[in-house]
């Protein structure tokens, strides 16, 4: 039986992550797998680092084999997820508790892929960073975030729990079709990168197997359940401060504390407002990251100019993608009618949904 938006929403807050611990304890297990059969290479592998946005971890001297040892999997992985996402589409089933048969067919084939790049890795090592340039993996990443403000904007808001109302019919269309383009996003960048065991390649792969497990359960109320939607959103954020502290750039305190305290702004402007907090919770949980940040801000004043970058990166980069995505739907039709201020939807039957 169909539910509403509503009484979907209501629910999702109720069901904890965790009940799909199985999930959990298999990305567990794989990060495991990934350390025991560790090291997957040496420098001699690789040409010397040259600096600023070049990908270290590509071999030197790659053949025709070790490329499609990478580009064949990705293929193949990508089509698969597609087309359960879209046989899913087709069945237009309700948001159940459990799983669907194709959220056990999706969860069966990320698992299958995700043990099969760790092969790979090991007897090939390749990943598609050998063609590819590092900005397409991270700009995937970024352009999914964007997707998700544009998305999330119907529900949440843009700032302060206030909608940006322009954006509410691209929203609309983004929610429909999103699971199409976050899912090359996560397999394109799991594929990008061949499969290491330093602490920034680890931190990744963990938030990439998160991120697989959520795309496997479309259409269950683990999907659309806010704490943890939330927690992942954060997580991309911890992640990239993280790396910026440890591995990037070590003892440059502005590009750690321009992603961990520009995602805090983020999460104090947006994303706090879409997880049914009341005023007084709202107040409890931004006091105590305020206060963080004032007190980081006090100590190295100089770092301030740096806090709006990553705020500002997201709001004007979702803006422009809307743009783009507004211009698709009105010249190409890509959209749905309804989508596209200035244009009107037929009339639906009452049994249209």
């Amino acid at each position: 039986m169909a539910v509403s938006p509503h009484t979907l929403q209501t629910d999702a807050e109720r069901v904890l992550p965790f009940r799909f611990w199985w999930g959990f304890a298999f990305c567990a297990a794989v990060m495991g797998l990934i350390m025991a059969l560790g090291p997957y290479s040496d420098a001699s592998m690789f040409v010397p680092d040259k600096g600023n946005w070049w990908y270290y971890w590509q071999l030197k001297d790659p053949t025709i084999m070790t490329r499609l040892s990478a580009w064949l999997p990705y293929t193949a992985h990508i089509v698969s997820i597609w087309f359960l996402i879209y046989q899913a589409k087709q069945a237009r089933p309700s948001y159940v508790f459990g799983l669907h048969r194709f959220n056990a067919y999706a969860l069966a084939v990320n698992a299958f892929f995700v043990l099969l790049h760790i092969v790979q890795t090991r007897v090939f090592y390749d990943g598609l960073a050998q063609d590819v340039h590092e900005t397409t993996s991270m700009g995937s990443v970024v352009i999914m975030l964007f997707l998700i403000l544009i998305m999330e904007n119907n529900r949440r808001g843009m700032f302060f729990g206030k909608q940006l109302g322009f954006m509410t019919g691209v929203g609309d269309a983004v929610r429909r079709y999103h699971g199409y383009y976050i899912a090359w996003a996560i397999i394109y960048t799991f594929w990008y990168h061949p499969v290491e065991t330093t602490s920034g390649h680890l931190a990744g792969f963990a938030y990439m197997f998160l991120l697989l497990l959520q795309s496997s359960l479309f259409f269950t109320r683990y999907h659309v359940n806010r704490t943890w939607t939330m927690f992942l959103e954060a997580l991309f954020v911890v992640h990239g401060a993280a790396v910026a502290a440890f591995v990037l750039q070590p003892g440059q305190h502005q590009f750690w504390s321009q992603f961990l305290f520009g995602g805090m702004a983020i999460f104090l402007i947006t994303q706090m407002h879409g997880l049914g907090l009341s005023t007084r919770g709202k107040l409890m949980v931004a006091a105590p990251l305020l206060t963080i940040m004032l007190v980081f801000y006090v100590n190295r004043p100089d770092l301030l100019p740096w806090l709006a970058s990553l705020p500002a990166t997201m709001y004007l980069g979702s803006v422009l993608l809307f743009g783009i995505l507004w211009l698709l739907g009105r010249v190409g039709h890509l959209l749905p009618r309804s989508a596209v201020p200035g244009l009107q939807e037929p009339a639906q039957s009452s049994g249209a949904s």
